[in-house]
């Protein structure tokens, strides 16, 4: 079984703008900078056939370069903070990627993920975070803003676990956009 996930990677000029980000929260776990991503669709633990098919469903999907932004920051778990993010900006069209990974996965009997979409690259996992540190950190980096820049692919992630360290995300597949 193999745990997959579709996403947009993080340009290295974005990556530099989100690491000065990643301090002065109590509770988080920060993601390092190879990590980042902005999640289009999640499958879960699937076996590797079902990966097969999976990736010539998705390689099917065709969408146009996207032009994305960063407006801001927030944090998952209202009252209970256990992820902190950086805002994507919502466009039409990352939303069309976004529901033709989910409209693949289905098309191979894979439940669809109950979470809505939400474009966001996760930071940092949050353990006893207080709510009040969580809205001080978010006040803090809300004026954040970065881009846009094009994304021209996208790719099928691997999480692969690590006896007592973070796991680690390896692209399995590629897919340009815009052909």
């Amino acid at each position: 079984m193999i745990r997959l996930f579709a996403a947009l990677p993080v340009p290295e000029d974005i990556a530099d703008r989100l690491e000065p980000l990643c301090t002065g929260l109590d509770g988080a776990r920060w993601r390092d900078r190879e990590h980042f991503h902005i999640t289009l669709a999640f499958f879960g633990e699937i076996s590797e056939p079902v990966a097969e098919a999976l990736d010539e469903e998705i390689g099917e999907v065709s969408c146009p370069q996207l032009e994305l932004e960063i407006e801001g920051v927030g944090w998952f778990g209202r009252k209970e903070p256990h992820a902190a993010f950086v805002t994507v900006k919502r466009t039409p069209e990352l939303e069309k990627l976004a529901q033709a990974c989910g409209k693949a996965a289905t098309r191979i009997g894979l439940e669809k993920d109950a979470r809505p979409f939400k474009p966001h690259i996760t930071l940092a996992y949050l353990n006893n975070t207080p709510l009040e540190a969580a809205m001080a950190w978010s006040e803090r980096w809300q004026v954040l803003r970065a881009g846009p820049w094009v994304a021209d692919r996208f790719h099928l992630y691997e999480s692969v676990p690590r006896t007592g360290k973070k796991s680690v995300y390896e692209a399995v597949a590629d897919y340009p956009l815009g052909v």
